[in-house]
């Protein structure tokens, strides 16, 4: 069984409630805009962390992490992508992807919205957790829990970080 935190879109940021949570997680999940190499520093030092570059990343994060990161867990095809649509809408590149490698749990983010969609098409499962960073155009910072366990997902929690702009009570 591995616990998941799913993030995306930090833009540099990160506070004491992620990292509370980065330290639940067997794993983070991030689906990039990572935005600085002091984001993935911290995480490293709580959880094994498994990430992609977005289009704000730099070089140096460019280098360090693929555009797409395909891997398993507990016996699931994963893929991670920053641009990757939704269901019915998909980036150019993606259908080949999901087809061919037989993915079950997509994730991407660049959207800051979250959303959790069932791809029946595909018959995988699209998760995009929204944004967790302070900058951008969305009004709530949100990030995902999970518990994957032989191939079942389970215990799916949203975590609500508050509004954008705003620093976290756990940081004042």
């Amino acid at each position: 069984m591995k616990k998941i935190l799913l993030i995306s879109d930090t833009h540099g940021y990160i506070d004491n409630v992620i990292i509370k949570y980065a330290k639940w997680a067997d794993e983070v999940w991030h689906a990039g805009d990572i935005g600085s190499i002091k984001i993935i520093d911290e995480l490293k030092k709580y959880s094994f962390l498994r990430a992609v570059y977005g289009n704000i990343d730099d070089n140096l994060i460019r280098s360090l992490y693929p555009k797409n990161n395909m891997f398993k867990c507990e016996g699931l095809n994963v893929l991670i992508t920053h641009i990757g649509g939704y269901p019915s809408n998909y980036a150019k590149d993606i259908p080949k992807l999901l087809i061919t490698n037989k993915i079950k749990i997509f994730i991407s983010g660049h959207s800051h919205i979250l959303k959790i969609v069932k791809d029946k098409k595909n018959k995988l499962i699209h998760f995009n957790p929204g944004a967790c960073g302070i900058n951008g155009f969305h009004k709530k910072r949100t990030m995902l829990k999970l518990e994957i366990d032989k191939d079942k997902i389970s215990n799916l929690h949203v975590i609500d970080l508050g509004e954008r702009g705003k620093i976290s009570e756990y940081d004042q």
